[in-house]
C-alpha cells in the first residue's frame, strides 16, 4: 500500500496559473461535549469521510495509520481515555485494515488537573485516511471546555453505546495465553473459551507497550469450539523479552460486534 507524500493533495498545474489545494476528503473537528458529574469532562474528536474514504482504528491491521494525538500544549489536562467504538473489518486487495467508513466519532474522557476549572484543548492531530492510496492527514483543535457545560451530546452518546463488549458481558469463560521465543521476538497463542459472536471472527492482539509491532493473528475455531489465535510480538531490538498477562489486550470483532478482553492469563 502507497503512502502520498506531506503536503496532502496540492495541485501543481503545469503553467502560469496559481497552485490551487484541492479539499482535504476528510475533515476532524471536536465536539466539545459536557463536563460530567465525576469531574471529567467528555468530549469527543470527530472525523468527517468523502465517499469512498476510510480511517483507522488503535490497532488498524496491514497498511495502516492509527490516530496520534499531542495534548501537550493544552491546559489542565491530567489525562485522557479514549472510547473507541466498535469498527470495521476492510478487506480489500488481499489486505485486511481495521477502521471506518463514512464517519468517526471517538469519544475522549477528558481528566483535568485542577477539578472545576475550564480545560483548554491545544491539540495536534494525525491521522490516516485511505482511498486508493494512503495519506496521513494533519488537524489542530483549539477549544475551551467549561465547567458549566453539564448537557450531554447524543452524538457523543451514540458512539459511548457503540462500545466492545466487555469479556464478562460476552461471557468469556477464560482467556489463556501462551508465549514462545523467536529470533526476534515472542509468539503469543491466545485461547478464549467465550460464545461465538459471530461469523469470520477475527482476533486483534496488542502490546501494552506502542514500540512494539505485532502482526496480524491468525485465529480459529478449534474441535472444542475455542477461538485460538497466534500472533507475533516484535520490539524494536528484534529480540525475546519477557511478558505479563497485563501486557496483552485482545479483541474479538465479527458481524458489527467486538468483545474487549483486557490481559490473559500467560504462561511459556
Amino acid at each position: 500500500m502507497k503512502f502520498a507524500p506531506l503536503p496532502l493533495f496540492a495541485a501543481l498545474l503545469v503553467s502560469a496559473a496559481p497552485v490551487v489545494a484541492e479539499p482535504a476528503p476528510a475533515q476532524v473537528t471536536l465536539l466539545p461535549g459536557w463536563r460530567m458529574d465525576n469531574g471529567h469532562h467528555m468530549a469527543a474528536l470527530r472525523v468527517t469521510l468523502d465517499d469512498g474514504w476510510k480511517t483507522y482504528w488503535r490497532a488498524p491491521g496491514e497498511g495502516g495509520i492509527p490516530p496520534e494525538v499531542d495534548w501537550s500544549q493544552s491546559v489542565n489536562v491530567a489525562g485522557v481515555t479514549y472510547h473507541w467504538p466498535v469498527p470495521e473489518v476492510i478487506s480489500r486487495d488481499d489486505m485486511t485494515t481495521i477502521g471506518y467508513k463514512h464517519e468517526l466519532i471517538l469519544p475522549l474522557e477528558l481528566t483535568p488537573a485542577q477539578a472545576g476549572d475550564p480545560i483548554h484543548i491545544d491539540a495536534d492531530i494525525l491521522v490516516g485516511i485511505c482511498e486508493e492510496i494512503c495519506v496521513p492527514l494533519e488537524a489542530q483543535v483549539d477549544a475551551v471546555l467549561n465547567d458549566t457545560d453539564r448537557d450531554p451530546d447524543p452524538v457523543i452518546e451514540r458512539a459511548l453505546a457503540a462500545r466492545p463488549d466487555t469479556a464478562g458481558e460476552a461471557g468469556v469463560v477464560t482467556a489463556s495465553c501462551t508465549r514462545e521465543d523467536l529470533s526476534d521476538g515472542v509468539r503469543v497463542t491466545a485461547r478464549l473459551d467465550m460464545p461465538a459472536i459471530g461469523a469470520d471472527e477475527i482476533v486483534v492482539m496488542e502490546a501494552d507497550n506502542p514500540t512494539i509491532w505485532v502482526s496480524e493473528a491468525v485465529s480459529v475455531r478449534d474441535g472444542a469450539g475455542h477461538l485460538v489465535a497466534h500472533a507475533d510480538f516484535v520490539p524494536p531490538n528484534a529480540r525475546p523479552f519477557e511478558m505479563t498477562s497485563d501486557d496483552l489486550r485482545l479483541t474479538v470483532i465479527a458481524a458489527g460486534r467486538a468483545v474487549d478482553i483486557d490481559g490473559c492469563d500467560l504462561s511459556d
